[in-house]
């Protein structure tokens, strides 16, 4: 079993910045990709950024450019740097982690970001 536990949300104004964190224990050796999501309600959840344990990433649309997605292996610690954030990004945002980017297994209990316009 993984263990992942969210920090850095909050409230910030329309072009803050946050940084998440999402620290993973347990049997961590099974992770290789790690990621974000985010689920506002009454829609589907929607995939953030996702990353490999090699490094390769992958964005949403609507986050390219102004999200960061990196991870320190050795800490076992995913993190997200949003900047430039947008009343539209408020929700909350969820870490996951699995075998590979298609297939999450385990993921944590949500840190909510709010912008204020």
């Amino acid at each position: 079993q993984v263990q992942l536990v969210e920090s850095g949300g909050g409230l910030v104004q329309a072009g803050g910045s946050l940084r998440l964190s999402c620290a993973a224990s347990g049997h961590t050796i099974c992770i290789s990709a790690m990621g974000w999501y985010r689920q506002a309600p009454g829609k589907e959840r929607e995939l953030v950024a996702a990353i490999t344990s090699g490094g390769s990433t992958n964005y949403a649309d609507s986050v390219k450019g102004r999200f960061t997605i990196s991870r320190d292996n050795a800490k076992n610690t995913l993190y997200l740097q949003m900047n430039s954030l947008k009343p539209e990004d408020t929700t909350v945002y969820y870490c996951a982690a699995g075998a590979t980017m298609a297939e999450y297994d385990y993921w944590g209990q949500g840190t909510q970001v709010t912008v204020s316009s």
